[in-house]
């Protein structure tokens, strides 16, 4: 069995009932299987080996009922729009239409801040997801450097990105001197004590490049319990995501 006539390969996609369904081999999987991907709004049928991999794909075929409900519990894409209400690490902000560079506005007076963009469709969600992101650096970097100097860690060097797969990464410096620490931008909007949780979370990584015993303690002297943040991390997670597309 092939895909567009040629052998199938990990990581090849094919559709299904309208639906993108990428092919993964994990040699530590004991049966093909299929399970859905909220983040990437995709789903992922895995096959033990290479040699597997037809299967899987016939597998996802004959699963496409099943494929269907499970794509239809993601939540919706909703474009953005001047005159929409969002969050930013947990602060309602408004979005309008306005001519002139894409920007934040902080009123004076305490009121709901904004962000006023060009244009309208894909324009405009663009202009106000690089708002967002820089956003989302400023208050990422303050919170690395706040809990950086807790720990007594070189500040590390801060970066946001689209990553799909986790919410931080850190890789800490040679010798004590700074690393870096990449955050999801999208982070800004949860919730400011869960992006809050995420800083912690890869600042202790400066020290213990691992999730072992002594790691888990310095997040919770940072931050207390962080089980509730990971477990809305999980729920919410698909619904970041979504924002924006």
């Amino acid at each position: 069995m092939s895909l567009f006539g040629r052998s199938l390969a990990d990581g090849d996609r094919l559709e299904v009932a309208g639906a993108a369904v990428r092919l993964k081999v994990n040699r530590r999987a004991r049966r093909v299987s299929l399970r859905l991907d909220r983040t990437r709004r995709e789903i992922v049928a895995t096959a033990p080996s290479i040699r597997r991999l037809p299967e899987a794909a016939a597998f996802a075929r004959e699963r496409a009922g099943w494929i269907a409900e499970r794509l239809a519990e993601l939540p919706g894409v909703q474009p953005l729009a001047a005159g929409m209400l969002i969050e930013v690490f947990g602060r309602p902000v408004r979005l309008e239409a306005a001519p002139g560079r894409a920007r934040w506005i902080e009123p004076l007076d305490g009121s709901t801040p904004r962000i006023v963009a060009m244009g309208e469709g894909e324009g405009f969600t663009r202009a106000v997801i690089l708002v967002v992101r820089k956003r989302a650096l400023e208050v990422l970097t303050e919170r690395t450097r706040h809990y950086a100097l807790r720990l007594g860690a070189p500040m590390p060097k801060v970066s946001v990105a689209d990553a799909k797969s986790r919410w931080g990464s850190c890789k800490p410096g040679p010798r004590g001197t700074a690393g870096v620490i990449r955050y999801s931008w999208r982070l800004a909007l949860a919730p400011f004590e869960v992006a809050d949780y995420v800083a912690a979370h890869e600042c202790a990584h400066l020290l213990e490049l691992n999730h072992g015993p002594r790691f888990w303690a310095h997040v919770r002297n940072l931050v207390g319990d962080e089980r509730r943040h990971r477990d809305w991390l999980r729920a919410e997670g698909a619904r970041l995501h979504a924002f924006g597309r």
